[in-house]
């Protein structure tokens, strides 16, 4: 844990980047006890300024001296950052909560969820995990069920935004629906294909299996989060042209029989749960109403007609947020404690 202080040194790394913006706002919004904060990025990003509490802060060159003084550091780049950077921070004094997938399914990092399993970070040595944004949505939804009836089996399906990717990713879907709407063909450099109007069955890179890995992030994280390795997980990992916001078709078979008023009962009381569930009066989550949200949202719960135990939901979050820089701060606030 942090040693207790009034306030703390903190600094973010890839501060520039959509999701490093939503940490400093997440930061503010919650007021969490920052004495300084030091924005780290590349050279690309440095000479520009971010806004933190009043303030114009100048971006600072990410270095291996970056961490001098600093009590906690939040990581919002990519895998060969984290790798690299976690353990300078860590060794020189920092506690480190990575949102890449540098150490999520090494041994001896905890990858963490406040709502799922907050004691995991007793065991940390310096660096914790931030799961995949998909992932965190789909156990922060299904653990209560998890606890009360055992899931043994899920079968998901992600209608992932743009965001997940980025900002050049999120400024592509911008560029291409105004080059469609001017009657211009697209020319897409994120994605391999065209995102506006469409969807793309391709998250990260193929494996031999035809899995992506994507979709195997969502296997092994969720096993390693609710602490069973013996639930069969398959996924399939979709991007759509959508801003904000992850949606998920998620279909579970438990060992004990929960109806689908049981589910909502569980999921009503459940920490940074929001049953929206109406069907009959069209009220259930969507990416355009979720944005800026902090809950997972869960809705169209239903019995799966097809197997004696199983459970269908529609599970809705804002990647940004609960999928990355809410997480790690809520984290951050756990240490702190």
């Amino acid at each position: 844990m942090l040693s207790k202080k009034l306030a703390y040194h903190v600094a973010i790394v890839g501060v520039t980047g959509a999701v490093g913006a939503q940490m400093i706002e997440v930061l503010e919004e919650r007021k969490f006890p920052v004495g300084t904060l030091r924005p780290l990025a590349s050279s690309r990003s440095v000479g520009g300024t971010v806004s933190f509490q009043g303030a114009d802060l100048p971006v600072q060159l990410l270095t291996h001296d970056s961490f001098a003084g600093i009590d906690l550091a939040l990581f919002s780049a990519g895998s060969d950052v984290g790798k690299e950077f976690a353990p300078v921070a860590a060794k020189a004094g920092a506690i480190v909560i990575d949102n890449s997938a540098a150490w999520r399914m090494d041994q001896g990092v905890p990858l963490v969820v406040p709502e799922v399993n907050p004691d995991d970070l007793a065991r940390h040595r310096g660096i914790i995990a931030n799961p995949n944004c998909s992932t965190i949505q789909m156990v922060v939804a299904l653990k209560p069920l998890h606890d009360r009836a055992r899931i043994r089996r899920i079968v998901v399906t992600t209608f992932q935004s743009v965001s997940g990717t980025g900002k050049e990713a999120m400024d592509e879907l911008i560029d291409e629906c105004k080059d469609l709407l001017s009657f211009r063909q697209p020319q897409p450099t994120v994605y391999p294909f065209q995102i506006a109007f469409n969807c793309l069955p391709h998250i990260d890179e193929f494996l031999p299996s035809g899995y992506t890995k994507e979709e195997m992030k969502l296997v092994h994280e969720t096993r390693k989060i609710m602490g069973d390795q013996s639930i069969q997980i398959t996924a399939t990992t979709v991007r759509v042209p959508v801003y904000v916001g992850h949606s998920e078709s998620v279909n579970i078979e438990t060992e004990r029989k929960l109806t689908a008023d049981e589910a909502r009962a569980i999921l009503s009381t459940a920490p940074g749960v929001l049953v929206y569930d109406d069907p009959s009066h069209a009220i259930y989550p969507m990416p355009l109403a979720v944005a800026g949200k902090d809950e997972v949202y869960v809705g169209r719960i239903r019995e799966d007609e097809s197997i004696q135990n199983g459970l269908n939901l529609w599970v809705v979050a804002d990647n940004l947020r609960k999928g990355a820089a809410l997480n790690a701060v809520q984290i951050a606030e756990l240490l702190v404690r």
